[in-house]
């Protein structure tokens, strides 16, 4: 054994203990194995961020961008509502949700496809009095298998094309990964489906990861497009069932109608009085085409409406304002003079302008005293003033409200608002509102949805048949969507897990650097030798229980990284196909069912379902001895030695 070979062997292991450990983030730890790979010479100093811009980073972060544009685009609420079935079967209602968890993360990160349907999962348990674990841990892993079906669906199957592309031969296509990866998900699913699920340890919530606002009640509009138009009360409700929500009330002619009748029909330019979670409006809205009545892009159309409405109510809106002023405890507190107020007016006119998808969305506190409290969003001309909408209020359960413009806006309220983050922070800090912490609500629109889609799919389109590279396929996929302002541009960056990122570009050189030393045959040589004993069917399943196994404790990116170069070298040796090593790899990389710390689906899924640690080997350990009944098959008949 040469003396780089022992430096990369005690580089390499000590990386491994410390991503066992856990007390550094998987960026850091790969960062200091680069960094001490190039300060012993393994590694050159100018290849050491060559991995930076090599096409599995540059892929891997292009699909997440793209995933988090189907999930802000509302494209993925649609989808996984009207699939949902309207049944009190539990088992009929956990199989849809994990099957459309799997095909889902099969053409997005399945880290985006579960997070986008945990608000349903949790839906789900309530409504059928099931604990959140049995839904969610079954809704995790259904994810995990269904990103082993395309070479999109999760960062090990990139890398694993990408090494394969570094030995001479060309990269895996998008769907090579389907066939030994397709049958793996199938069993997995059908098993946690009729079996599975009832492993799951009966665990109470938690927490949800979030804080609890009780339900907003919020106005929607009634578009010519919507699928409730003619529809009778009592059925719309039927149909917001699967979002937990329920209608208080309707608008018609500008005449509210507090408790509206159960047969009445729905028509066009009604305005819905609806009360859900937060996390629950974009299903809403996706599953019957409804439109936020106050939302950004109904400005134009409204803006005439509410223009008249101010001009009805000036008078006593400016009485209600010097009420309001009149209160006020801080008399301190400077006031804006008309030239001021002029100024900011003409400024935040500017800022109406520009594109919707430069808004967010963010949840204010009425604190007591505030100089906001009995003054309603028209009072304030929200809109005119601020560049502000106030999509829904919370009001501790209470449903003491009329029309959202029009309601005073009491101490303890909560607001939905959407707008420009700076005109956001300068309204809270100037009313007396606490903005609270930030959490996923979505407006979804139509229009971007199937923009969103059609990009995605002819960016897939382009990597399967080989018109482009896989990497400036999904990166033409992510200028478009910056073009059309799909997301925000603001957010674009944000979308970017840049932790994995990191990883990534970190460890390619280190993978590439245990190749040269010979490192990498040297260990493959040891574990045929020792274990397998020259058997190829042997070192196949040797491989895929190793790869496992690191990644139940390991990043299973970081774990593709590692084994990638193994693997190869056990083939090269045995003089067998390198294929189906590097395609064990694959499926032992993605299959991290024993932890909460193998992949990014258990660790979120641990604080809702109120898991321990050590819940998930009653589950995971009969999915991983499956994993290995099916995959080593599948991989000798795709993949043949």
């Amino acid at each position: 054994m040469s003396n780089d070979q022992i430096l990369i062997l005690v580089i390499l292991l000590s990386a491994i203990v410390l991503f066992l450990w856990g007390r550094w983030r998987h960026d850091i730890v790969a960062a200091a194995t680069l960094l001490a790979c190039v300060f012993t010479g393994l590694v050159a100093p100018e290849l050491a961020f060559s991995g930076f811009a090599h096409p599995a980073v540059i892929t891997v972060g292009c699909v997440l961008v793209l995933s988090f544009g189907l999930q802000t685009s509302g494209a993925i609420d649609a989808v996984a509502l009207k699939l949902m079935p309207s049944s009190e079967r539990p088992m009929l209602n956990v199989a849809a949700l994990i099957a459309i968890g799997a095909v889902l993360s099969g053409f997005i990160n399945n880290i985006g496809a579960l997070a986008l349907l945990m608000p349903v999962a949790l839906q789900l348990a309530r409504r059928q009095k099931l604990p959140p674990g049995r839904v969610l841990m079954p809704l995790s892993f259904g994810t995990i298998l269904g990103g082993m079906t395309t070479m999109i669906g999760t960062p090990p199957n990139l890398i694993v094309a990408s090494f394969r592309e570094q030995t001479g031969m060309e990269s895996f296509a998008m769907f090579d990964f389907t066939p030994v990866g397709l049958a793996v998900a199938l069993f997995g699913v059908l098993f946690v489906v009729f079996i599975g699920w009832r492993l799951v340890p009966d665990r109470r919530q938690d927490d949800a990861g979030s804080f609890d606002t009780g339900k907003y009640l919020t106005e929607v509009r009634v578009e010519d497009d919507s699928d409730v138009i003619g529809k009778t009360l009592r059925k719309v409700e039927e149909m917001l069932e699967k979002a937990d929500a329920q209608i208080v009330g309707l608008v018609r002619n500008e005449l509210q109608v507090i408790v509206p009748h159960p047969r009445s029909v729905v028509r066009k330019d009604d305005i819905l009085i609806i009360e859900a979670e937060p996390e629950s409006l974009a299903a809403v809205l996706s599953s019957l085409d409804l439109h936020l009545e106050e939302a950004v892009e109904r400005r134009e159309e409204s803006t005439n409406e509410e223009s008249e409405q101010e001009d009805e109510e000036e008078k006593d809106s400016k009485k209600k304002s010097a009420k309001a002023k009149a209160k006020e405890k801080s008399p301190s507190k400077k006031t804006a003079t008309a030239e001021e107020s002029a100024a900011d007016a003409a400024h935040i006119g500017e800022t109406i302008q520009v594109e919707s998808g430069e808004y967010v969305i963010q949840e204010l506190g009425v604190m007591a005293g505030a100089s906001i409290i009995g003054q309603s969003a028209t009072d304030l001309q929200l809109r005119t003033l601020y560049g502000l909408n106030l999509l829904a209020v919370s009001r501790e359960g209470r449903r003491s409200i009329k029309r959202l413009r029009t309601t005073p806006i009491q101490a303890g309220d909560l607001l939905m608002m959407q707008g420009a983050p700076e005109s956001l922070s300068v309204f809270a800090s100037e009313f007396g509102c606490v903005p609270l912490a930030a959490r996923a609500i979505r407006i979804p629109s139509r229009r971007k949805a199937i923009i969103a889609s059609v990009v995605l799919l002819l960016a897939i389109a382009g990597a399967a048949f080989g018109v482009l590279p896989a990497a400036i396929a999904f990166a033409t996929g992510v200028l478009a969507f910056m073009v059309l302002r799909i997301l925000p541009l603001r957010k674009v960056y944000n979308a970017v897990d840049w932790p994995v990122i990191v990883l990534l570009a970190a460890l390619i050189p280190v993978a590439e650097a245990m190749e040269i030393t010979g490192t990498a045959d040297l260990i493959a040589r040891g574990l045929l030798e020792n274990i397998a004993q020259g058997q190829p069917i042997v070192a196949l399943t040797l491989i895929l229980i190793v790869t496992m196994t690191l990644s139940d404790f390991m990043n299973n990116a970081a774990t593709a990284a590692v084994m990638c170069p193994l693997s190869i070298s056990a083939a090269q040796q045995l003089g067998v196909n390198p294929d189906a090593f590097l395609m064990a790899v694959a499926v032992g990389a993605s299959c991290a069912f024993l932890t909460p710390i193998g992949h990014q689906n258990n660790t979120l899924i641990l604080g809702p379902g109120g898991f321990r640690f050590g819940d998930y080997w009653r589950l995971g350990l009969p999915m991983e001895i499956l994993v290995v009944a099916v995959a080593v098959p599948m991989l000798l008949w795709i993949w043949p030695l």
